[in-house]
């Protein structure tokens, strides 16, 4: 995704970055995004959040309605230590930890989510605690 890429080198002092329903399916080179402390990236073909463990300014991350389907996607996130604000609804890990796990009717993603991002203060504009 040279878009991102560019972005960031051009844009070194970037805070916000809005990139909602454009299609992206990876985040290849957000990392060059650097200063980016709010990223609002609903709406699109996400699935892998590895690139985003570089950001380490970043505090506020909508997700909403993306293709995240494996919890384990959260370890990426809970690198991101000053990451206060998460929004996840409408991601496939809303409803089961993995895209081959059945639905399981004690699983509570808030929990799982708090595990993960121990540091989470708001998890889809819900204080984190409140599971």
């Amino acid at each position: 995704l040279f878009f991102t890429r560019d972005l960031g080198t051009r844009l070194s002092h970037l805070r916000v970055l809005w990139m909602t329903c454009c299609g992206l399916s990876d985040l290849d080179g957000i990392s060059s995004c650097s200063s980016v402390k709010e990223l609002y990236i609903a709406y699109n073909n996400i699935s892998d959040l590895s690139q985003l463990l570089w950001l380490d300014h970043l505090e506020v991350l909508d997700l909403e309605g993306n293709n995240i389907e494996d919890i384990d996607q959260m370890q990426y996130l809970g690198l991101c230590c000053k990451l206060s604000r998460l929004t996840l609804e409408g991601n496939l890990i809303c409803l089961k930890p993995n895209a081959e796990s059945a639905e399981e009717p004690d699983y509570n993603y808030r929990v799982e989510i708090k595990k993960h991002i121990p540091h989470l203060e708001y998890l889809d504009e819900i204080p984190a605690s409140q599971t």
